[in-house]
């Protein structure tokens, strides 16, 4: 019997990096993308079924051409991970165009092209997983999030849309969002986080999430998510005031 293959972006650090382990540890082939190749090279020598293929999601013909290198190597893929992202807080505080910019050609762009790269690949298909990870954050708008927040918003409708146009050629649209989870970009982070977990909490849920069910969203730990869904349903100056008040005095000593 073949091994089921699982394409994760953002593979190097993070939750990417945890998920590739944990599917890795369960019997699946991994291919690892992430522009870090060190990092990459480091989990291919680890593990016997992760293999690296070094990718800038910002190149639209290179990730075509990296999706093509994978399909090449395992013939079938049978879900793919779209996780990179990038968050700057120092400069999220003030309109900084250039930097909101970058953000979206990342969080946003990025994801978008790597969706396209396997597009016709799975409408063929008529079965799989794609998997578009986004955050809390895109929820409803926080403080000092100008370009991270409006980013995975972004990813959030993206994700509603696709799932229509996926759904009748037999493919599922996954949307990933999780709450604060313990990677080198949080750890950018000057305020506190409430629920903090590992990456490997993480991996676990998006585990059980992928495989265990069809859900349209994979959400964690649900001690937060659940209480910012019931924030989203409240009317705006509601909202302004108490998120207004729950962050104020939130920043690290």
């Amino acid at each position: 019997m073949n091994k089921k293959t699982i394409w994760i972006t953002g593979g190097s650090t993070g939750i990417g990096r945890a998920l590739a382990i944990k599917f890795s540890n369960k019997g699946w082939n991994v291919a690892i993308s992430a522009r870090r190749e060190e990092l990459l090279h480091e989990l291919e020598n680890k593990y016997e079924n992760i293999s690296a293929f070094p990718l800038d999601v910002t190149d639209k013909a290179k990730c075509k051409e990296i999706f093509e290198k994978v399909k090449n190597k395992y013939n079938n893929i049978d879900i793919v991970f779209f996780s990179t992202g990038t968050w700057n807080p120092k400069k999220e505080k003030d309109i900084d165009v250039e930097q909101i910019e970058d953000v979206f050609k990342v969080n946003f762009f990025g994801t978008l092209n790597s969706i396209k790269a396997v597009e016709e690949y799975f409408k063929s298909r008529k079965e799989g997983i794609i998997t578009i990870v986004s955050s809390i954050a895109g929820y409803r708008g926080l403080p000092n999030s100008t370009g991270y927040g409006p980013s995975k918003s972004a990813l959030n409708n993206l994700a509603e849309s696709l799932y229509f146009d996926f759904k009748r050629s037999n493919v599922r649209i996954c949307l990933v969002s999780p709450g604060f989870i313990k990677t080198p970009m949080t750890d950018k982070n000057n305020f506190k986080m409430p629920f903090l977990k590992s990456t490997e909490y993480a991996a676990n849920k998006i585990y059980d999430g992928l495989i265990n069910t069809n859900n349209f969203e994979i959400h964690f730990p649900s001690q937060l998510t659940l209480i910012l869904k019931l924030l989203g349903f409240l009317p705006s100056k509601l909202y302004f005031g108490l998120i207004g008040k729950l962050t104020k005095y939130q920043k690290k000593n």
